[in-house]
């Protein structure tokens, strides 16, 4: 199987998405890896911290509200920060890993909000009825990359992913479908397949956006829209 392809470009479907990004998965193979590394190990720092211990101590209490701390002031901001480093990878850009962790300094609040107000609305949708969640959940898939790419501010991040997605959802939804189906291959194949599944997921979806992107520029640039 060819792994690089230099005559193949990134389209907003669900083949071109995944061929694509398998691509660039191997083109761009240590730092996909060491970016996904870096994110598994910051998912587990708190795994340690929960405990099954249902009485409520003063101690207990304060270890929960670390951990929720922790998942919603920290970790999305190395989530986002990989998002950007995957489409960085995806457009063939310079890949530094220290960007990981810039958000700290730039753009903090933005990447706590954003990441707060999507959860949020996803979550709402899931808890009346799954369906609208599954919707929202398509068309603020872009949420990240917006705040990252972009330097949007939430609401707007959120409103250009919801343009974005108009007539994509369902190429969305279907990824995300495909997507199971790649980690349970990738769990088969244990943790170097997962790890493998993982990163090929990720630079599949900043495929789509970076396909979706680029045509509506050049949609603007036919129509004379600076």
């Amino acid at each position: 199987m060819e792994l690089v392809n230099p005559s193949r470009k990134p389209s907003a479907t669900v083949s071109g998405s995944y061929g694509f990004g398998w691509q660039q998965l191997w083109k761009h193979f240590v730092y996909f890896l060491i970016v996904s590394l870096i994110v598994a190990f910051a998912e587990s720092l708190t795994s340690g911290l929960k405990g099954t211990d249902e009485k409520l101590t003063l101690a207990v209490i304060g270890i929960q509200l670390v951990v929720v701390a922790y998942w919603l002031l920290v970790l999305p901001v190395i989530n986002y920060g990989a998002d950007l480093l995957f489409l960085r990878g995806i457009r063939d850009e310079k890949m530094e890993v220290e960007v990981l962790f810039r958000g700290f300094r730039e753009n903090y609040l933005n990447i706590v909000l954003a990441n707060f107000l999507t959860a949020a609305i996803v979550g709402i949708g899931l808890v009346f009825l799954i369906i609208p969640g599954i919707i929202l959940g398509c068309r603020l898939v872009f949420v990240p990359y917006l705040v990252m790419d972009k330097h949007l501010e939430p609401i707007a991040a959120i409103e250009k992913s919801w343009e974005m997605t108009r007539g994509h959802a369902w190429t969305v939804f279907w990824m995300a479908i495909l997507a199971i189906l790649v980690i349970i291959a990738g769990l088969i194949c244990f943790l170097v397949g997962v790890f493998i599944s993982a990163m090929w997921i990720s630079a599949s979806f900043a495929t789509l956006y970076h396909a979706i992107d680029t045509g509506g520029q050049a949609r603007m640039e036919e129509a004379g829209v600076a």
